[in-house]
């Protein structure tokens, strides 16, 4: 059954300033969360145009999340399950993201977001038709609040307590309760959230913990954007495309190197395992046997 669930993320910064912190972010956030055999590896970022969204910024990107996938996951699919593929065409203030995995073929996960200068009590920013309009669910999301949830925990970093953060640069905050309706500038990220995982027995929930792993994403991501304030704010477009293409570089190297150290050691394992012959091959099975 097809999963739409629509995120509002209410923020204390207008619109053309969220353009810039959300960049800084998702740049900053890929290079916290590349290791050594985990993170982004990013394919393709290049401009496009067409009829439906304008003009914009098209990228393809890999996720390698094997470590992040909840052990009822494993149970029956093989620990690369968690590879997702990302195409994302960005025409802000409007974007939208295509997320699939090769390992379930029939999985889609879909993002569409609608950047909106009000606190998040705008009710229809999609355009649904009546029949989505009565599938969708709705929640507002807090960025002071800070979730105990699972992939909360697998997801945050962030520990700010944004109910005593003040931004040095701008003198923003705290965020006390009901802040969303008296602070300016304020804008919302309206993420509407469309999953469809069409497998007999494990579909639904493996629907709930995607939808609870990008609620935990966005509420991550966008403590961040305003937790950095102070790192980005006076920032230009073209400063953080700078920033942008020195990141990916970076995030790319490090995972080629990895693949390479990786395919190294196999070789000089494989070379060792001829040298040493059948001795090593039963000590290794006797091994396993006990």
């Amino acid at each position: 059954m097809v999963q739409i669930k629509e995120f509002r993320v209410v923020m204390p910064l207008s619109v053309e300033e969220y353009q810039i912190a959300q960049s800084y972010m998702v740049m900053k956030m890929q290079q916290q969360n590349t290791s050594s055999n985990e993170g982004v590896d990013i394919l393709e970022d290049r401009p496009f145009e067409d009829d439906a969204y304008g003009k914009g910024q098209y990228t393809s990107k890999v996720y390698h999340l094997q470590s992040k996938a909840p052990t009822w996951l494993t149970t029956f699919a093989p620990a690369d399950a968690l590879i997702m593929q990302e195409e994302a065409w960005n025409a802000y203030p409007i974007c939208k993201t295509v997320i699939k995995c090769p390992y379930f073929a029939k999985f889609r996960l879909t993002i569409e977001t609608v950047h909106k200068a009000d606190n998040g009590k705008s009710e229809n920013v999609h355009a649904l038709t009546e029949e989505q309009l009565a599938a969708r669910q709705v929640e507002i999301i807090d960025i002071a609040s800070a979730p105990r949830d699972y992939w909360s925990h697998v997801v945050g970093r962030n520990n700010m307590d944004f109910s005593t953060f003040k931004s040095a640069r701008t003198g923003r905050g705290p965020l006390l309760e009901g802040w969303q309706d008296r602070c300016h500038p304020v804008m919302t990220a309206y993420k509407l959230v469309t999953v469809d995982v069409p497998y007999w027995g494990f579909g639904y929930r493996l629907e709930q913990a995607l939808l609870a792993g990008e609620r935990a994403l966005f509420i991550e991501s966008h403590r961040n954007c305003f937790g950095w304030i102070d790192e980005w704010f006076g920032m230009t477009m073209q400063q953080i495309h700078q920033l942008e293409q020195q990141s990916s570089s970076s995030i790319n190297e490090k995972l080629v190197k990895s693949i390479t150290m990786t395919n190294s050691e196999d070789s000089n394992r494989r070379c060792s395992q001829d040298g040493q012959g059948s001795y090593e091959t039963t000590v290794s099975t006797e091994s396993q046997a006990a």
